[in-house]
């Protein structure tokens, strides 16, 4: 007999609230985006990492729910997907910790730390900001306008794989980077294996 699932796949922020003491919280986004404010308790695991942090989150799943978010919901629903390919169930919090903060839940801050632009708004000003200069630069000189389909021919195979390369690079910006004094991803492994 198999058994139901501990949490369902999407939650709403005030399912979520009235449930928060069940749950072990993923964040997924980057470091630096983490940095900048999250759901109060959650370990900083970012999407790219959750297959080193499989064990891990194994061993947190079998005490209770894993709740996975991001800045919107979208980094933490691909979470979600890769985390079932690996035999890890969860939840994704639907809009994010943006929903979760608008609808006047707590969000920690360190002192000292301002909110960051979450990574998927990033994208989209750079993306849009080359778009537009391979416009201005094709008014110029006719090969310019290579630049705006290459970040189309860009964005359609970001859509067709459902992965972003823009994305990762951005990522890797110094704003984008965890501080100086934050938690490392080994000591975040080890809290969630022994939380």
């Amino acid at each position: 007999m198999t058994r139901p699932p501990a949490a369902p796949a999407r939650i709403t922020s005030a399912e979520a609230s009235a449930r928060f003491t069940e749950f072990t919280v993923v964040d997924v986004r980057t470091p630096g985006e983490y940095a900048g404010g999250r759901l109060p308790g959650a370990h900083n695991v970012p999407l790219d990492r959750l297959a080193a942090a499989a064990p891990a989150l194994t061993a947190a799943a079998a005490r209770g729910p894993l709740l996975i978010v991001c800045a919107s919901g979208a980094r933490s629903a691909q979470g979600c997907e890769r985390l079932a390919a690996l035999g890890v169930e969860a939840a994704t919090l639907e809009g994010g910790t943006s929903g979760w903060a608008s609808a006047g839940h707590p969000v920690e801050r360190p002192a000292g730390s301002r909110p960051r632009w979450p990574m998927d708004r990033q994208v989209r000003l750079v993306a849009g900001s080359l778009v537009l200069t391979g416009f201005a630069a094709g008014l110029a000189r006719r090969p310019g306008h290579w630049l705006s389909g290459m970040i189309g021919a860009g964005l359609v195979f970001s859509g067709v794989t459902n992965t972003c390369g823009m994305a990762a690079l951005l990522a890797r910006l110094p704003y984008n980077r965890p501080p100086e004094d934050a938690r490392s991803f080994e000591d975040t492994l080890a809290r969630l294996t022994a939380a």
